[in-house]
């Protein structure tokens, strides 16, 4: 007696995007379906942890909270180091919308106004992740706090393998807790995620011996150990953020964004900004 055919289809081999295919479907519908990516020889931080304050989204004459042309171009410098085959990380502030801090002067609980903050960066990510894929760059929201309905709960394997997939990951809601900057944020996903560098990106080309806009003949440190900015008492990171960095010996870029291929130019090795290192 013979025995019944399965009734399991066959099995099959899973597809690659053909350019018959890729001209038929948009590129956001062939997930799983690209080629593993190579990094370009000439990158030197293959991993890296872009940290953007609030603040620089803020631009332009309108006054608005995120300027639309600031946007593009954040996005832009994101594209351009992202099809180099860097793997990119952001944790993205809320300063432009609300800062606890300034909350908590005007009567705000400390508390509350930290939460406030919080939603105000689940703005700014989901702004960044509608530019970045309308440039054709897939991209993940991964949030500290749930809320399902707009963002990824931070998962530390999914966004691991986001990264594998080629996908950009915003992390949003800062560290889901009160009392903790985004800076901190950084300095933890960076050391979660293995991140080879922490990028930030400010309004200043670099770390100076004191205010530059105040002061005309300050100095500007092209590299710093941590000890050495310890000692100086220079203002990079909060102590907190700044603490975790040296601990787990994760570099410390800071740059200013105001420069169109400072990204591409950091990540490629290059003298830009001030970096901080063990």
């Amino acid at each position: 007696m013979r025995a019944p055919k399965s009734t399991r289809p066959p099995f099959f081999r899973p597809l690659r995007a053909s350019p018959e295919l890729t001209w038929i479907l948009p590129s956001r519908f062939l997930f799983g379906m690209h080629a593993p990516s190579t990094v370009d020889p000439r990158v030197k931080y293959k991993r890296i942890i872009l940290k953007l304050s609030g603040e620089v989204l803020r631009g332009g004459t309108s006054g608005d909270p995120i300027d639309a042309a600031t946007l593009e171009k954040i996005g832009f410098q994101v594209k351009e180091i992202h099809e180099l085959g860097v793997e990119v990380c952001v944790v993205i502030g809320g300063g432009n919308i609300f800062r606890g801090l300034n909350g908590e002067k005007r009567g705000v609980d400390r508390t509350t106004g930290d939460y406030m903050g919080m939603l105000a960066t689940v703005i700014n990510g989901l702004a960044l992740m509608d530019c970045l894929e309308k440039m054709d760059v897939r991209t993940r929201v991964q949030s500290a706090i749930p809320m399902n309905q707009i963002a990824e709960p931070f998962i530390l394997r999914r966004a691991m393998r986001h990264l594998e997939k080629q996908r950009v990951v915003i992390f949003v809601a800062g560290t889901g807790n009160p009392y903790f900057s985004t800076d901190t944020t950084a300095a933890l996903r960076a050391s979660e995620m293995h991140a080879d560098i922490i990028m930030k990106a400010t309004k200043v080309d670099g770390i100076y011996n004191k205010d530059p806009k105040k002061h005309p003949d300050a100095v500007k440190y092209e590299e710093l150990t941590f000890i050495d900015a310890l000692k100086q008492r220079l203002n990079v990171m909060d102590s907190t953020a700044f603490s975790l960095c040296l601990d787990n010996n994760v570099p410390i870029l800071v740059f200013d964004l105001a420069d169109e291929h400072a990204i591409k130019r950091a990540v490629m090795g290059e003298k830009v900004g001030t970096l901080v290192k063990n």
